[in-house]
This record gives structure tokens, C-alpha cells and sequence, in this order.
């Protein structure tokens, strides 16, 4: 029978500490009480809890915790920390730090003697995960974000002097892998998370009406809306959908506090239940994951789709849940207001949807040849060839049919793809996958949010891996970087995101290939300080290397484009990513997570509830500025000399 190995640290008392201005706080053993109730609930007769209270709670008491209950965890067990108390965060100083913070500021957990910090911390829970269990970490404490409470009565500390934490291990190396572990943090770095009297009738305290009440038990705001996630939670609810319920019960109670979930890339740790599978009996998951939520924010129903996902406004912009269409009355950075049409969700809830309607579909296609009617979709409007329609549409497709085949052709007549089977239904909807796939990777290139204050704030640099002290390479006459194999060996270049503006700004680096795959995994989404650098993969080589189906020969290329996408707060990025066209099956990706939803499916059949949000702005009530740019890289592998030859090394 599979268990939930739980560790749960809550902090009232910071007695050392209060001579020093360190306040004590109210909420934290009630928070690990209620989630302990949670988890009991979600799982009967299942959870091995161990509780570190107030004084016992040290930091070597949390470390030694985490190696000797957590570290039980095997295959198909759960192994959690919630943690409620103070965070606090300091100066990155040494190489290492500036590498791997690129707001300049590293995090810590404040246990009841001192810090634990961020890396530590994140090194600890990686290692949990050897035995097979599966990590999560929820961190409710000021800059959680980076893995590490303020505001009605803040959750946060100034570092003391006495506090400067050692240097963990994964300080000196930056991280090797991937993480092994899910966080759920309170807030975003350099952020405070708050805890404040809360109404348990119905979790709507009026975030603008008075503070404090002494009828009113005290939380924190996330431990006390992400427990009512979990107790509302069904069989199967990923950790993605739990945050978006815990998200938006947040924004309803305080305002200037960001929860995050990391990793957040699609398919992966976020999208399987925050306990284990085998505790939700075992169920499947076999949907695709959605792109985009409804869930009831503070200013009503919203979707998590905005201008910078490509969305446009209009009369007739929809989207389609389980219970109905929901249509758009506003279109913010990161986010769209909308109203519910003929249904009523429940409060609180969120709901899984697709794109079903555009006020302006983005993509013309011209039928030629001995094609039909395609299936409708809300990315694709039919226009006829010659038509000024088709001389002002932006993106064209002309789509030939002869003999039962499909060519998918450019207005210069060139083939996006191999031709296509267009013999029945299945082959037309596979079509119009094609097509709007194809679609969503133009809009992600070249994305653009027109004059926008942001521009030019943060750019991305290419180096060469071997001359990083040197200037950036520049593009050639053609607007792209050429990047060129030496003797078989691929270009190894450092990508860098530079903020030379004066304030924080949210970063993601979307990569495109010539394949038409996207993904955001060089630089998946973090805050950059002014004047302050990230790096691509941490700062890892990034190895510019040919797809395994162009073979390392004189005048093979691959072309990528790195688009930037910079905005004031947080955006949802599962709809930056798209798996590349499979020439051999025709489709995009695999029949197991065939095609992100959202923005890329037509509203058919009804979703299944599954999980698909990222992250929201700091700021609920401004739509917030933001900005995109790309940059075009070219790898190729040069001619060679007549009678010369080579030996292809690496991987």
C-alpha cells in the first residue's frame, strides 16, 4: 500500500531571534495542523507524518528529518515537506550564486536556530527521490520561489549577521540535472507571503477590508487555500490544477502574493497527482495536457490566456469547458476576463479549456487543387485563392490536393511538410492539426507586442562557449547567427539574458526549430534584476548539435530561433510548447500527448479536467507591460576541401 511520508515544520516561536527584530508569527502550527488533516482526508489510514514544531525545529533538525522520514520513500510513496515560517534572502556574493540567481539574492528557510538555504535545501529533497518516491516540497514562507512569510503579518526576515549560510554543495557545482523533486511555493522570489485572519465558512476575506480580526483564525494564506484545494480535490487531480485552486484562493484574500510551481514544463512533475498515483488508485493519464485553466479570481472568471500567449480580444473570442463555453469580455498580458454562457461553475473551481473561437482567426488558407472543406477551427479561415484576402493575410497556407495526398505549400510554393493522406475524416482532422500546429509555431517566432515600454530592457546573448569574456556574435547580412561545426564537432555556445533596465523583469526564453517544436527548457521562466544576468541551462554548455534525422556531412544546417518573451509578472508557459512534427506519423508529438491543448485544438469533444496553468502576474489588478524579441541562429557544417574528410565526435 502505498504512503505518504510526510514532514511537516511549522514556526510560531523565533525566541532567539526576537531580540534581533525578528517577529514571531501566529498561523504556521495551525497551518501543519490543517495540512495534516488534508492529507489525512485525501488519504485514509496512508500518512506517516512527522511534526517539527516551533523550538525543535532547527535546521538540523529539518535536515535530519528530511534524510531519516523522508528518504523512506520507495517507488509509488509520496515523500512531503510543508514547511510554514519565516524565509529570508541575502546578497549572492560568490561566482556560484551570481550564476544560479539571477536576481542577485539567494533564499533560505528560517528554522527555529537559523537559515537553511535554498540549495540545500533542493539538494536534500533530490536525493529523497533515489529510492523511486515522488518529492514535493510546499514552502509556505516569504521568497519560496526560489525555494525557500510577510504582509498582513509578514512571514519574512532580514538576514542576521550570525546567518550567513554555508555554501551547499550544490552551490559550488550548479545543478547537474534536472529537478527531482515539485515545489509549491507561497510566493515568487523576493516576494513576501502573508498569513491574516480567514474566514473558514468560505475563504473570501475581502483582501482590501480590515487586516486583522480577532474572531478570525489566523493562516497563511497559502497553506490555508492550498489545504481546501486538497480536500476538494478528486481522484487523479495533478499538483498544476491543485495550485491554480490555491492560486486564485490567494489572489481572493491578499493581494502582491504570487504562488509558483517549478517545474512547470507540461507532461511532467506538475501534471501528475501531488500524492502518488498509486495512492489516487492508480488512475491514468492519458489526456493531453490543457494549456489553459478557468479558475475565479479576483475580479471574476478569467482564463490564464493573454496577449502574450497570441490572444486577441473581439467580439466572439470564446473558450469551451466541460460545462460550457466561457466568453471574453477582456484580454490583459497574461490572462483574459471572461463570462461563463449558460452555465454556472462552481465557486472556486477550476476547469480545464480550449481555445473555440477567435474574432479574427490568425491563419488564411487557400484550397487548391481537388481539396474540400476542412474541418472548422479557430485558428484557420478559408479565403479564396487570387482574393485580397489572401494578398493581405500575414500567415498563408495553400494547401494542394492531388491523388489523395495533401501538400502543405508556402506562398513561394515550398513544402512546410511531407504530403499528407487525405482519404477520410480522420486524414482532414489530422489536416487541420497539421495546419493549426503550424500555426501556433509562427505566432510563438514571431510573436510581438507592438511599442511596448519594455523593448529593449533585456536581450540574449550568444557566445562562443570557449571566448565568454569576448562580445556577443552578431548576425550575418541575412539576420542570423551561423554557427559552423570545426572537424565534426558541434558548436558549443553560452546563452545569457541580460536586464540592463532599471527594475526586476520576468523572463522566458522560447526555442523554435525548423522541425516546428518549441519549448521553454534553456530558460523556463525566472525574475532577472536590474543589471543582473541570466544563464541558459544554469550555465551549461549549450551544444548546437544537428537532429539525429540531418547526418554531420559538408552543407547540412539546422535553423533555431530563440524567441524572448519579457513581462512584469509571471505568464502561463505550457503554450510555448509544442513537440515537434513527426514526418513518419504525420502528427504532432505522440498519440499518448498528441498536441498541447489550448491555443493549438479546436473545442470538440468536452476536455477532461486536466491540468495545464503555470504561473500568474504579481499585480491582479494591472494588466501589466511586457514585450517579445528573437534572435535566428544557423548551425551548419561547412564544405570541405576537395579530397578532405572527417570524423563526426560527440554525441
Amino acid at each position: 500500500m502505498a504512503k505518504v511520508y510526510a514532514l511537516l515544520v511549522g514556526i510560531n516561536e523565533y525566541r532567539t531571534a526576537v531580540r534581533h527584530g525578528l517577529a514571531d508569527l501566529r498561523g504556521c502550527v495551525a497551518d501543519v495542523a490543517d495540512a495534516r488533516a488534508a492529507l489525512e482526508a485525501s488519504a485514509p489510514g496512508r500518512v506517516d507524518a512527522r511534526v517539527l514544531l516551533n523550538g525543535e525545529a532547527t535546521a538540523r533538525a529539518v535536515e535530519e528529518a528530511i534524510r531519516g522520514h523522508l528518504y523512506r520513500a520507495e517507488e509509488g510513496d509520496t515523500a512531503l515537506l510543508w514547511f510554514s515560517g519565516h524565509g529570508t534572502e541575502y546578497a549572492a556574493s560568490t561566482p556560484q550564486e551570481l550564476l544560479l540567481e539571477p536576481t542577485g539574492r539567494c533564499q533560505a528557510l528560517v528554522c527555529a536556530d537559523g537559515p537553511l538555504p535554498d540549495k540545500l535545501l533542493g539538494a536534500l529533497l533530490d536525493g529523497a527521490a533515489a529510492a523511486g518516491g515522488r518529492v514535493v516540497a510546499v514552502l509556505d514562507c516569504c521568497f519560496s520561489g526560489g525555494a525557500s512569510r510577510e504582509g498582513y503579518v509578514p512571514r519574512s526576515s532580514r538576514p542576521l549577521p550570525h546567518w550567513r549560510p554555508t555554501v551547499g554543495s550544490r552551490d559550488l557545482t550548479g545543478p547537474d540535472t534536472a529537478p527531482r523533486h515539485l515545489l509549491l511555493a507561497a510566493s515568487r522570489l523576493g516576494q513576501p507571503s502573508f498569513e491574516r485572519p480567514v474566514d473558514d465558512a468560505d475563504g473570501r476575506t475581502d483582501p482590501d477590508g480590515p487586516a486583522w480580526s480577532d474572531d478570525l483564525p489566523v493562516r497563511g494564506v497559502f497553506s490555508y487555500s492550498l489545504a481546501r484545494a486538497l480536500r476538494r480535490a478528486g481522484p487523479g487531480t495533478t499538483a498544476r490544477e491543485l495550485l491554480a485552486e490555491a492560486d486564485a484562493g490567494v489572489r481572493r484574500l491578499v493581494s502582491g502574493q504570487q504562488p509558483v510551481l517549478f517545474p512547470a514544463d507540461p507532461g511532467g512533475l506538475a501534471d501528475q497527482p501531488l500524492l502518488s498515483a498509486a495512492l489516487r488508485g492508480d488512475l491514468p493519464r492519458e489526456a493531453p495536457v490543457s494549456a489553459h485553466l478557468l479558475r475565479e479570481g479576483p475580479q471574476g472568471w478569467e482564463v490564464d490566456c493573454g496577449r502574450a500567449h497570441g490572444l486577441s480580444g473581439g467580439p466572439g473570442t470564446e473558450f469551451t469547458a466541460a460545462g460550457g463555453p466561457v466568453r471574453v469580455t477582456e484580454v490583459w498580458t497574461d490572462r483574459a476576463l471572461v463570462d461563463p454562457d449558460g452555465w454556472i461553475p462552481d465557486p472556486g473551481s477550476v476547469h480545464a479549456v480550449t481555445l473555440s473561437a477567435l474574432a479574427l482567426p490568425p491563419a488564411a488558407v487557400v484550397l487548391a487543387g481537388d481539396a474540400a472543406a476542412l474541418p472548422p477551427s479557430p485558428l484557420l479561415r478559408e479565403v479564396a485563392d487570387g482574393s485580397p484576402e489572401e494578398a493581405g493575410a500575414g500567415l498563408l497556407f495553400r494547401v494542394d490536393v492531388r491523388g489523395g495526398r495533401a501538400r502543405v505549400l508556402r506562398r513561394d510554393g515550398s513544402p512546410y511538410v511531407p504530403p499528407l493522406p487525405l482519404a477520410g475524416p480522420a486524414d482532414a482532422r489530422r489536416l487541420v492539426d497539421c495546419l493549426t500546429g503550424l500555426t501556433h509555431w509562427h505566432r510563438l517566432r514571431d510573436l510581438s507586442a507592438g511599442l511596448s515600454p519594455l523593448t529593449g530592457h533585456v536581450r540574449v546573448e550568444v557566445l562562443p562557449w570557449e571566448h565568454q569574456d569576448g562580445e556577443p556574435l552578431r548576425p550575418d547580412g541575412n539576420g542570423e547567427i551561423v554557427l559552423a561545426y570545426e572537424d565534426g564537432q558541434e558548436p558549443l555556445v553560452a546563452i545569457r539574458i541580460r536586464n540592463s533596465g532599471p527594475r526586476p523583469l520576468w523572463c522566458v526564453l522560447v526555442n523554435l526549430n525548423d522541425q516546428f517544436g518549441a519549448g521553454s527548457a534553456l530558460f523556463p521562466g525566472q525574475f532577472i534584476g536590474p543589471g543582473m544576468t541570466g544563464y541558459a541551462l544554469d550555465g551549461a554548455q549549450v551544444r548546437m548539435v544537428l537532429p539525429a534525422s540531418r547526418p554531420v556531412r559538408p552543407g547540412a544546417s539546422v535553423r533555431d530561433w530563440l524567441t524572448l518573451i519579457v513581462a512584469e509578472g509571471e505568464l502561463n508557459t505550457v503554450p510555448f510548447h509544442l513537440t515537434a512534427w513527426d514526418p513518419i506519423t504525420n502528427r504532432w508529438g505522440t498519440t499518448a500527448n498528441p498536441l498541447p491543448e489550448g491555443l493549438l485544438r479546436l473545442a470538440g469533444a468536452a476536455p477532461s479536467p486536466a491540468g495545464g496553468r503555470d504561473m500568474l502576474p504579481a499585480r491582479p489588478f494591472a494588466p501589466g507591460q511586457w514585450a517579445a524579441s528573437s534572435v535566428a541562429l544557423r548551425t551548419v557544417v561547412p564544405a570541405l576541401p576537395a579530397g578532405e574528410d572527417f570524423t563526426v565526435r560527440g554525441g
